[in-house]
């Protein structure tokens, strides 16, 4: 079919949470399922994924972790607004009601610093590990350091068309429209600091058992179906851009994995296999190929 050039960023979320999960990664870029990997700087398998992405050649950008495990600023404390009594992030919901914004900037800076020592360079891009970084409290923060740092892009996690996916859990949904509100206010925010992103994003209804082809392949048509581009523009050349978050791998074997407090049951589950076997599933391939679907890093766009 013919249509609009499509430029996509698979992205393998949480590399450096356990080797196993790393080493689906892997295979994953090397079969050209994934594009780019978010690498955990507090993941316990922190440092040997670093050496994967150097010796494979694969494009990292950094996960930005403020909710789970323990922090990689050395200043930070157990008294800290935002640990626990354990020296560990306070967790998804934690966090949102303990933001310091003076804390959240030394440990963004800690773990680019981080990023940088393991991996040599800056990272292709800078998202968040349970999307924290478009907060309120956080967004205006995490902007400031990563234009600091020289990183252009980000995730801004709004995917379009979530009411209609009638197979998402309660909890997800309820979730996702209150993600939706802080990502819209992010992006403009972003914007004004000069931070880019995709024309659109993919991932939250295609998430684990959630995860298919034929979803894949929907989001991806209703994605490029909604973004306005002018003709002028298309036909000079200018590809749409689309992100897809996963997280595939093969699960976690406690006690090995995690980020200071071992693998949680989300990293064991069996969905981290399907993922994987979905994104390398041939007929998706041939869907890309079909729909002129080029899968590239954020670096490419």
């Amino acid at each position: 079919m013919s249509g609009p050039r499509v430029r996509l960023v698979v992205t393998g979320d949480d590399f450096g949470y356990c080797p196993r999960r790393d080493r689906g990664m892997v295979e994953a870029f090397v079969a050209g399922a994934l594009s780019e990997v978010s690498l955990l700087v507090n993941g316990a398998a922190a440092s040997s994924a670093a050496q994967l992405a150097r010796r494979h050649r694969i494009p990292a950008g950094l996960h930005a972790n403020l909710s789970e495990g323990r922090p990689v600023s050395l200043s930070a404390g157990s008294g800290a607004s935002l640990l626990g009594p354990s020296g560990c992030f306070l967790g998804k919901t934690g966090f949102r009601e303990a933001l310091a914004a003076g804390q959240v900037r030394e440990e963004l800076r800690a773990q680019l610093s981080r990023f940088r020592d393991l991996v040599g360079r800056e990272p292709t891009h800078v998202d968040g590990h349970q999307h924290v970084h478009v907060l309120p409290g956080v967004r205006q923060v995490f902007a400031e350091v990563l234009r600091e740092y020289g990183v252009r892009y980000t995730r801004v996690p709004v995917e379009r068309g979530l009411h209609r996916c009638e197979w998402l859990e309660p909890q997800l949904q309820t979730f996702a429209v209150a993600l939706e509100k802080d990502a819209l206010a992010a992006r403009e925010e972003f914007q004004e600091l000069g931070l880019r992103c995709p024309d659109a994003f993919i991932g939250l209804s295609t998430m684990g058992k959630d995860m298919s082809v034929s979803r894949i392949e929907a989001a991806i048509d209703q994605a490029v179906e909604s973004i306005q581009i002018p003709e002028d523009a298309l036909k000079g050349g200018r590809a749409i851009t689309l992100e897809l978050m996963a997280h595939p791998g093969y699960p976690s074997v406690s006690p090995v994995g995690g980020c200071g407090e071992g693998p949680d049951d989300f990293s064991q589950s069996w969905e981290r296999l399907h993922e994987l076997q979905t994104l390398l599933d041939p007929t998706l391939h041939n869907f890309y190929r079909q729909r002129g679907i080029k899968l590239c890093a954020f670096e490419d766009l």
